[in-house]
């Protein structure tokens, strides 16, 4: 039987006969001497075998190679001085091989090389195709061990300090599409209906409430079919949570504890008492964006007061279509940035388009104070407008003024993508610190254009204010996102528990009484029976620990994941099905692929 793991062997076990299981990491011949470094889930531990001293496995251990199966037995000897490995937690001890045996063997040429530095240049193609090779190397193993240990802290947290009980939630449920698309399932006995696959538990969650578990979490599987990036999967896991009986402010302090927690558990560190908060409207009007980046300044100013009623008309035109004119001021961006950069073709010009923006105006600060600019802007301004400009901006010699003018969510989504880039250009950015704060007061809804309709900002259980409910077209919901880095780390609030409400603001998103009983009124129905107060919050495990682990792809702390075309190249799903299969389901494809219905 194995006696310890190898990563776990230290000073102490000296003159200790082992069992060890594991992998050839690397095989080294020094002169006559058999060096092995073999590996298991735990890290590396290092073997010794010579003609001398282990003359029975000398032959053994010089037929090794790289990634062989072997059980090895040995005493655990201290290191020579000369030769000590403070790079690793095994490197003062060594094990010279009593016993060798070999329980697997590599049949075939590896398509690439697990131990090898050069392993970080393969192509990620490759790397998902052979994903069981892959989670040998040890940023790959490290990281789901870094993901056990998240989970690990999140449940000795909320079970053994907080109350909280697990509760499995189905997977297979009913379609109610409101957001990303639903994946479906279709039903053999029950022919012409269809599953759903649950974007999240949040139904079942809250009847859990209604249920009287008033402390539930979950790590839970989620599903939806939308177009995927690095920080997006098809299937994911996200920690769900929901409480009873708890104000907004209780359930934020409560996961404050919690995330503390686990940044003192797995990475050692102290993170303070409380995180700041800021409202949705003073993050939109400060950095554009929902979740701000609040590591560095460079803060986007309004100047729409200002130019409401100038001369130049892009800037005025938008403003009176009900848009904004915002500037970027960048201090010492005439020495880095140059015009070119900044119209068509420039780099910066291609960022701002990106967020949805035609181009970018801009104002330079010279030493002197001179105003220099292209367009329009300054000839229509007066003196005093300038200085009020310069004002509101605190532009100095040397600063750099962009500006954004349009439609307000493109002036914000274009130059807060200009800010990130000018950022971390600066190197304003400090990847080694933590950025935790809250964004609060989120509107209710938001106005679909394409639909020409109202819809759920977050979704369409989400409780008012309190004071706004006699307005919820234009009410702040108690809604509250935690954002780490720039990046939403996940997201809650207070849920609508009266069912004359719940019903109000399904109207208010354009849907009729008789829709919302078809979708949900298993769950209008539960509000009749005694329904507490109750709020909650999901958070993005794979993108969390994808943070903590200083990745930028949540497919690197994720098992098996899929690729950007929403595919597993390991099983190479998904794939055909039979006829057979698809009469039993009661199911034809239409869908044609080089003039050949398939």
């Amino acid at each position: 039987m194995r006696t310890q793991y190898c990563g776990e062997l230290r000073g102490d076990h000296v003159g200790q006969t082992v069992t060890l299981f594991g992998w050839v990491d690397r095989r080294r011949d020094h002169g006559g001497v058999i060096f092995l470094d073999l590996r298991d889930r735990s890290g590396t531990v290092q073997i010794v075998s010579d003609p001398v001293r282990t003359p029975g496995t000398y032959a053994k251990a010089d037929s090794l190679r790289n990634e062989y199966v072997v059980k090895i037995q040995g005493r655990v000897t201290q290191r020579p001085e000369e030769s000590l490995n403070t790079k690793i937690g095994t490197g003062e001890i060594e094990i010279y091989a009593e016993d060798i045996e070999v329980l697997n063997a590599v049949r075939q040429q590896l398509p690439f090389q697990v131990s090898s530095a050069d392993a970080e240049s393969v192509r990620e193609d490759l790397r998902l195709k052979y994903r069981y090779l892959d989670l040998r190397r040890e940023r790959m193993r490290n990281n789901l061990l870094l993901r056990h240990e998240v989970i690990k802290s999140v449940r000795r947290y909320l079970e053994d300090t907080q109350g909280f009980i697990e509760v499995e939630t189905p997977i297979l449920t009913r379609s109610t599409p409101e957001g990303a698309r639903d994946y479906l399932v279709p039903s053999r006995v029950n022919p012409g209906e269809w599953f759903a696959l649950p974007q999240s538990p949040q139904l079942f969650k809250q009847l859990l409430m209604v249920s009287g578990f008033d402390r539930y979490y979950q790590v839970a599987r989620c599903f939806r079919d939308e177009d995927l990036r690095a920080d997006r999967q098809p299937e994911f896991t996200q920690l769900d949570m929901e409480m009873s009986f708890m104000s907004q402010d209780e359930i934020i302090q409560l996961n404050e504890g919690l995330i503390r927690h686990v940044f003192k558990t797995v990475k050692h560190l102290d993170l303070p008492e409380t995180f700041p908060r800021i409202t949705y409207a003073e993050a939109m009007d400060r950095y554009g964006t929902d979740r701000p980046d609040a590591r560095f300044g460079l803060e986007l100013v309004n100047v729409s007061a200002l130019f409401g009623k100038s001369g130049f008309k892009v800037f005025s035109g938008a403003i009176a279509q009900g848009g904004a004119v915002k500037v970027l001021p960048i201090p010492g961006g005439n020495d880095f940035i140059s015009n070119v950069r900044i119209k068509p073709g420039g780099d910066l010009f291609k960022v701002a388009c990106e967020g949805g923006a035609k181009g970018l105006a801009y104002i330079r600060v010279r030493e002197g104070g001179e105003i220099d600019t292209i367009g329009a802007i300054k000839d229509n301004l007066s003196p005093e407008q300038l200085a009020t400009l310069m004002e509101q901006t605190q532009a100095k010699p040397g600063h750099l003024l962009l500006f954004g003018a349009g439609p307000t969510d493109i002036v914000n989504a274009s130059l807060s993508r200009v800010r990130l880039t000018v950022g971390e250009e600066l190197k304003l950015i400090d990847p080694d610190e933590v950025n935790l704060l809250w964004v609060v007061d989120f509107p209710m809804f938001e106005w679909n254009a394409d639909e020409k309709r109202l819809e759920a900002l977050h979704h369409p259980f989400t409780a008012p204010k309190p004071e706004d409910r006699h307005d919820l077209k234009t009410a702040r919901a108690q809604a509250y996102d935690l954002v780490y880095n720039g990046l939403e780390l996940g997201g809650g609030s207070l849920r609508i528990y009266e069912p004359e409400l719940q019903q109000q603001v399904f109207e208010a998103i354009g849907l009729s009484e008789a829709e919302a009983q078809n979708k949900f009124g298993f769950l209008m129905e539960a509000f009749n029976y005694g329904t507490p107060p109750h709020g909650g919050i999901a958070f993005g495990l794979d993108r969390f620990v994808m943070l903590l682990a200083g990745e930028d792809s949540i497919r690197d702390t994720i098992a098996f994941p899929k690729t950007q075309q929403a595919r597993c190249l390991l099983t190479q799903a998904p794939s055909d099905v039979s006829a057979q299969q698809l009469k039993e389901l009661h199911i034809r494809s239409t869908y044609t692929q080089d003039s050949k219905t398939i």
